[in-house]
């Protein structure tokens, strides 16, 4: 595949967005243009409304501060009352581990 600006040659390369999708794209070697194939967009596009799709609140209780998770993740991931989950701050959010 050539390059559509310059006719450089394209090589594949994969890439990471900020939340943690991979996807591949296409990069010139001569000009440096970057395409990312409808097929790959489409699939990130996928993976960030599966992430939106749930949202939650924040409420205090006491001191603290909760978050209901709603019922169908709780399935999903088979959690349990007063089961232990494990908190692990990164950089854009906190990841909850069960």
């Amino acid at each position: 595949m050539n390059c559509t600006k310059c006719a450089g040659k394209m090589v594949e390369r994969k890439g990471t967005t900020p939340e943690g999708f991979e996807y591949k794209y296409s990069k010139c070697t001569k000009c440096d243009e970057e395409i990312v194939n409808m097929k790959q967009l489409h699939s990130v596009a996928q993976k960030y409304r599966e992430m939106k799709k749930y949202t939650a609140k924040i409420s205090k209780w006491g001191e603290s501060f909760a978050v209901r998770i709603p019922k169908e993740l709780v399935k999903q991931y088979e959690l349990k009352q007063n089961e232990d989950v494990t908190l692990i701050p990164e950089k854009k959010g906190i990841k909850i581990v069960a």
